[in-house]
């Protein structure tokens, strides 16, 4: 089904928390004891605290990470602070002190990169860019674009990426260019292609990502990959075609899940095969992020699909089930329920004994 990563909720044990409320008496109430995970608020980019009772699945606890600075770390086993929505003081007590370690550090980089990302745009608001368009995708201008892409500073690369999004002809343009090139085996644009599609890569964009990583582009985008004047070619396009099979232990139907899980692949590959030697942490950790986050699309949407599980388990139940066709089966649900730990500890909950009441 595809790469995978370690979501906050996979040690559940070294983020088991008590969470408190300070009362109106100066004392603070138990309000329960469950579960710590970071992750991302309903319909929302933002990024938020959540507990889940581990009584009854309940939520005892929903926080927005706020930019301000209001945390407090105590005792090396205590976060607390006063949540200005609900004007409350708030603390979480640990059971260990590597699971306080591990939200506080998430607290803090979220933080981080709230502040990053409002100085990036008051910066980006502040420049007097002359930049006012990108040069038409041609041959004889391709320097000009590689050297705007790639000699950029930060701000200017704010703008080129506000222009590559803006010009919704750029990219197809730039991916017709290098097949023309590419038949023409003219490999001094080729070179040229691949330092400016890297250069964009670089820019560590989502939504350029969105774009270049669809369906539509993401072959060609790793075909422009294979030709890095650095090192010999390498076939990854040949690679990926003829030697990576999806094997569908069970057929899936939903087309989004189908180009989730492919997408999800080749990005990993990209990540890990043709790019490592120059991807910075930021951009790692942005396709780390795609990868995660359409690992659990994928999963969301097949635990929904009754008819996908029910499928699943009455095959696995049927004597007349080949022994090979079980063992694809068994390693399908294996890697599902492991990539099930990117869902909130609620709906995992709710799947496993959904599962459950199948088997039995």
């Amino acid at each position: 089904m595809g790469a995978q990563e370690k979501s906050p909720s996979a040690n559940n044990s070294m983020q088991r928390v008590k969470v408190y409320r300070l009362n109106d008496d100066g004392k603070w109430d138990d309000q329960g004891t469950g579960h710590v995970t970071v992750d991302y608020l309903q319909r929302s980019e933002e990024l938020g605290l959540f507990v889940i009772s581990e009584e009854d699945d309940e939520t005892l606890l929903v926080h927005r990470i706020s930019s301000d600075d209001i945390y407090r770390k105590q005792e090396d086993t205590i976060i607390s602070w006063r949540d200005p929505e609900h004007a409350t003081e708030l603390a979480l007590s640990f059971q260990e002190t590597t699971g306080c370690s591990y939200v506080w550090d998430n607290i803090c980089n979220v933080q981080r990169n709230m502040h990053f990302n409002t100085l990036s745009n008051e910066t980006y608001h502040n420049v007097n860019s002359e930049l006012r368009e990108l040069p038409p995708v041609e041959l004889s201008t391709l320097p000009l674009i590689l050297k705007i892409i790639v000699e950029s500073g930060i701000a200017d690369q704010l703008r080129v990426t506000d222009l590559i999004l803006h010009d919704l002809e750029f990219i197809r343009k730039l991916m017709d260019l290098f097949r023309i090139c590419e038949d023409l085996d003219n490999i001094d644009g080729l070179h040229m292609v691949f330092k400016i599609v890297r250069g964009i890569i670089l820019l560590n964009s989502t939504q350029i990502y969105d774009r270049i990583f669809g369906d539509e582009y993401i072959m060609d985008i790793i075909g422009c990959l294979e030709y890095d004047p650095d090192v010999p070619h390498v076939h990854h396009r040949n690679f990926l075609k003829e030697n990576v099979v999806f094997k569908e232990a069970i057929p899936i139907k939903d087309s989004v899940v189908l180009s989730k899980i492919h997408q999800t692949y080749r990005v990993g590959y990209l990540k890990d095969v043709i790019l490592p030697r120059v991807l910075d942490e930021a951009t790692v950790a942005s396709l780390n992020s795609i990868i995660h986050s359409n690992n659990a699309t994928v999963v969301s949407l097949l635990k929904d699909d009754n008819t996908f599980i029910q499928e699943l388990f009455a095959r696995l139940k049927s004597s007349s089930t080949s022994a090979e066709s079980k063992k694809n089966l068994v390693l399908f649900l294996h890697e599902f329920c492991s990539l099930s730990k990117s869902l909130q500890m609620v709906h995992q909950l709710r799947l496993y004994r959904y599962k459950f009441k199948i088997l039995t």
